[in-house]
């Protein structure tokens, strides 16, 4: 959510900004809206100045036993209180709608972020090749995981339609194994704290994250107010929600691995066969709270340690930096990790991880007390996924997979899977 003083100071930046998303000019409009705002505050404020004078006023006629005097004050006095409410309904009314169209615009991307409408303008970072040799070509995750057995979409599909599955036996193994060894990594090794949140939660916090009201159709509702998460970001960074933390305290590192919910409503027809996009899915979230000095280079950090994954997990992968028009709605500035998929011979997001600045913050209203001078001020929030658990097991499936049909484990999960080294084949 935005500033209206920023945008008052600034408007032409504001503007440029917003541009850079592909919106047209919007400082005028909100300006307007502010001005109604305070026009509606001032209101408000003239008749409880006014009344409180004439109340003085009545005690002095009273007082001078001026009957007529007192009397025609008492009734300005009754005129202007039947005329309190409809300025104090006004006054919410007008902050409503300015609030309204302020959290219904996009956060504004950092200077560095390159432009550009879609994907076809985010810009290469970085990129890793694993020590192994990288498969060029090969079969696809589903056609290994029927072949087995192991994974089963026809039984998903009888039991809650498209966009589910049913592992079993040694592939659902290899799915749990990799989730907790992402958390073994980012609580062992990173500093993250462990967190088992709720995956049902409130309106509140889907607005605090900016899921709503944007995104209510890639939402799941649950009934009673209450959404499926489609990401532990929400319940993360809610956390913290009309918090004042100490600096001290900051950075507030979290981590979680949970269910996650997406309706994908926009994304009718596309990766239809498969687990790349699902309507349930689990995924390691990492969200990181800290002060505005030093987000940039959580943002750095926080990248590393998803990095760190797919290093341990020696796969090939490639990090992008997403331009203007490919952006998350709350992100200031955005990397997405994509490992290698032989199966379709590209490579596909496994996560990404997001610096939102004061964005979120603002809408959860979640500051901190600066150690010096003790301002309060705005945290800054980050998100990211260390990673997506059913895209990793694709990407292993694919990156390990042999001739015969067989999936080699990767050696870090080989603890994991309780010494197995091997999924076998169809045919063993």
């Amino acid at each position: 959510m935005h500033d209206i003083r920023a945008i008052r100071e600034n408007p032409q930046g504001f503007d440029h900004d917003l541009s850079r998303r592909g919106l047209a000019p919007l400082s005028a409009e909100l300006i307007a809206l502010d001005d109604a705002r305070k026009a509606a505050v001032s209101a408000a404020q003239a008749n409880q100045e006014r009344r409180n004078a004439l109340s003085k006023e009545i005690g002095g006629a009273k007082k001078a036993k001026d009957e007529a005097r007192a009397a025609a004050l008492m009734a300005e006095v009754a005129r202007l209180k039947d005329e309190a409410p409809g300025l104090e309904a006004a006054q919410g009314e007008a902050a409503k709608l300015l609030d309204e169209r302020l959290a219904a615009i996009p956060n504004r991307p950092k200077d560095e972020v390159p432009e550009g409408a879609d994907e076809h303008g985010n810009v290469l970072y970085r990129d890793f090749a694993s020590s192994r040799e990288t498969l060029s070509e090969g079969r696809q995750h589903f056609e290994l995981g029927e072949a087995t057995g192991l994974m089963d979409f026809e039984a998903a599909a009888k039991l809650s339609g498209s966009r589910f599955v049913v592992l079993k036996g040694q592939l659902a193994r290899l799915e749990r194994a990799l989730g907790q060894f992402m958390l073994d990594l980012h609580t062992g090794e990173h500093g993250y704290t462990e967190v088992v949140p709720p995956v049902l939660v409130r309106d509140e916090a889907m607005f605090g994250t900016a899921q709503l009201p944007k995104f209510r159709e890639d939402q799941f509702a649950a009934g009673d107010g209450y959404w499926l998460i489609p990401t532990a970001e929400v319940p993360l960074t809610n956390l913290v929600r009309e918090s004042i933390l100490t600096e001290d305290a900051l950075p507030l590192r979290l981590t979680a691995l949970t269910p996650c919910f997406r309706a994908e409503a926009g994304a009718a027809g596309r990766d239809t066969r498969g687990m790349l996009r699902q309507h349930q899915f689990n995924k390691v979230e990492l969200v990181s709270i800290t002060t505005p000095d030093r987000s940039a280079e959580e943002h750095e950090r926080m990248l590393a340690c998803a990095e760190a994954v797919l290093k341990k997990l020696d796969l090939s992968y490639r990090v992008m930096t997403l331009c203007t028009g490919d952006m998350g709605f709350a992100s200031q500035k955005t990397y997405d990790i994509e490992v290698w998929v032989p199966g379709q011979q590209t490579f596909r997001e496994i996560s990404s991880c997001s610096v939102c600045g004061d964005f979120q913050a603002r809408r959860m209203g979640a500051r901190f007390r600066a150690k010096e001078g003790k301002a309060v001020n705005f945290v800054h929030t980050l998100n990211g996924s260390g990673v997506a658990v059913g895209r990793a097991l694709i990407a292993v499936m694919e990156n390990y997979q042999n001739p015969d049909g067989s999936i080699t484990i990767p050696s870090v999960l080989v603890p994991y899977m309780g010494g197995l080294t091997r999924i076998e084949g169809p045919n063993h």
